[in-house]
């Protein structure tokens, strides 16, 4: 792509670069758009009284390089067609280009056909977001690195791993395990495991018979040290709890919890505040509610720099890539 040339404000930030924040996580917007020295676009977002979303762009945004951010949490189906809707918004806006900034996109556990009669609900949901047009996808941790293949354009998936591991080598950098909760985590382990120089370990979840809970164990060695659950999200809190459990049980010192999406529903801040587990490190990618600011075991990190800084390369048309050590992934 060729890109304009670009054109500096007196802060350092071009003139053509737009941000517009939909109203799922308008705190992590705005801290991006200080980040990059910008105001976010002037736009009226609100409902019918029977629920129809609306949105209306109080300023021009035409011949524009436009950053819409949203991310699909819960709510997520209306958070969703909040997305579409300012793609489209955007698009009929005559906006030069525009990249949907995603940072939890929902619907990603359903990556594939689990059951007969299933659907593929992530496909189906990126082939949503395609339709509404927008020219490229910026995102955090999808649950599968597949998806990025659902999109048919562009997509710069980025990894909180930097942010995270910043915050464990100055709190736990000594005679640390990196446990993954199951499987599917023993690269993101593995990583963690080289950067931390920390051994790794495992999860194994078995159901002996229906309607019995879950039996974990684990594989590999954990006694006598600190035991660093990462995952990329923690939903109900049971895995994350039953893992650090079954851990603490094996002679682990302490457990500690890490991940980048706070999905957090039902009782799991409850469930989390009453677990063995001393600290549960999360991200901002998914707003807090005020059960789950007020834990004190809860640790938020912010992903907006690293936000601002994909969207200051995307927009100046240099390697987004090059953020991150991917030789070690």
């Amino acid at each position: 792509m060729i890109f304009q040339k670009i054109q500096f404000q007196e802060d350092g930030v071009m003139n053509s670069l737009s941000l517009l924040s939909g109203t799922s996580n308008l705190g992590l917007s705005q801290a991006i758009a200080k980040d990059l020295g910008k105001n976010l676009v002037n736009a009226q977002i609100g409902t019918f009284s029977d629920g129809e979303i609306q949105v209306e762009i109080l300023e021009s945004v035409r011949e524009m390089d436009v950053f819409v951010i949203q991310s699909t949490c819960f709510p997520g189906a209306h958070n969703m067609m909040e997305l579409l809707i300012m793609l489209d918004a955007l698009k009929r806006a005559s906006a030069k280009r525009i990249t949907a900034v995603i940072p939890y996109f929902g619907f990603a556990r359903q990556d594939r056909k689990a059951a007969p009669r299933a659907p593929i609900t992530a496909k189906l949901a990126a082939d949503i977001i395609t339709a509404a047009g927008p020219d490229r996808v910026l995102t955090i941790d999808l649950h599968a690195g597949q998806i990025q293949g659902f999109f048919n354009m562009p997509v710069d998936h980025l990894y909180s791993s930097n942010v995270i591991l910043d915050y464990l080598l100055k709190q736990y950098n000594q005679n640390n395990v990196v446990v993954s909760p199951d499987a599917g985590g023993v690269l993101r382990v593995r990583y963690y495991g080289k950067k931390l120089d920390a051994s790794i370990a495992l999860m194994n979840k078995k159901r002996e018979a229906k309607n019995k809970s879950e039996v974990m164990e684990v594989v590999g060695e954990v006694s006598g040290m600190t035991a660093l659950l990462v995952d990329d999200m923690i939903d109900t809190g049971g895995t994350i709890v039953n893992a650090a459990n079954a851990i603490l049980n094996k002679g682990a010192i302490e457990v500690v919890a890490a991940c980048t999406h706070p999905v957090l529903s039902g009782e799991a801040v409850k469930k989390l505040a009453d677990s063995r587990i001393k600290e549960i490190i999360v991200t901002d990618t998914i707003p807090l509610t005020d059960e789950a600011k007020a834990c004190p075991k809860i640790t938020v990190l912010s992903v907006s720099k690293m936000l601002a800084e994909a969207v200051r390369r995307i927009h100046n048309g240099n390697s987004v890539s090059s953020m991150f050590d991917y030789e070690a992934k």
